[in-house]
């Protein structure tokens, strides 16, 4: 997946920062920590949250699950506040919460 940055500006200057990485001009650590400053944070998100996501992209839940590629069980299970999305799948839902669905369709 490629990495989602704040702005393009940022995504621009990390370009540039990544090279001087490959050019050893910076180190691992000083680009960890640019990396960090650069990408989109991924906040967790409430049951509510979720389902106002879905419904907005107008999905029911097996559909909305098949696009992040999930069982329609855990989708309910996050909407009724059971489980909480983790890793990927709230990388992905932070995404659709941006964009929409289409980025990832």
């Amino acid at each position: 997946m490629a990495k989602q940055y704040r702005g393009d500006a940022l995504a621009s200057i990390h370009e540039t920062m990544e090279a001087l990485h490959a050019a050893d001009a910076i180190g691992k650590q000083t680009m960890r920590e640019f990396d960090d400053a650069c990408l989109t944070p991924v906040a967790p998100l409430s049951p509510e949250a979720i389902r106002a996501l879905r419904e907005r992209e107008h999905l029911s839940q097996p559909v909305f699950a098949r696009y992040i590629n999930v069982s329609k069980n855990l989708v309910s299970d996050w909407e009724r506040g059971v489980k909480r999305p983790g890793g990927p799948a709230l990388r992905l839902l932070t995404i659709i919460e941006k964009k929409g669905i289409q980025a990832i369709a």
